[in-house]
């Protein structure tokens, strides 16, 4: 009895901790280099699955190297850093405050979203 209820607590942290997390939804672009094309690619992109919760951005475990952009409302870049395939979390500066709009860009594809902290 006494395993049942530590596991039952156990799922119970588990969940809530799980749905504190945001997902952050994306709008997909993809930028073609060459001119005369209409800039959309064959073959779909599947995209990133990313979460914030406070200032920490959690990405899939298996996910394509990101160059990170932290936008302000006004376009300004506020912070940027790369996100490699091994980095599962990125924490934002805790200076941060307001509406920001999250790019990820990997190679001529940007991901579009935007956060609140």
């Amino acid at each position: 009895m006494k395993k049942l209820l530590l596991m039952i607590a156990g799922a119970f942290v588990l969940s809530t901790s799980l749905f504190a997390k945001e997902v952050i939804p994306f709008t997909v672009h993809y930028e073609d280099e060459q001119p005369g094309t209409n800039g959309n690619p064959r073959s779909p992109i599947e995209v990133p699955l990313v979460y914030i919760e406070d200032y920490t951005l959690s990405f899939e475990f298996y996910h394509p190297d990101y160059t990170l952009i932290i936008k302000a409302e006004d376009g300004t870049v506020v912070y940027t850093t790369t996100v490699f395939s091994t980095d599962i979390e990125v924490i934002l500066p805790s200076t941060l405050s307001g509406d920001y709009e999250v790019n990820l860009v990997m190679g001529n594809w940007l991901f579009t979203g935007w956060i609140s902290l």
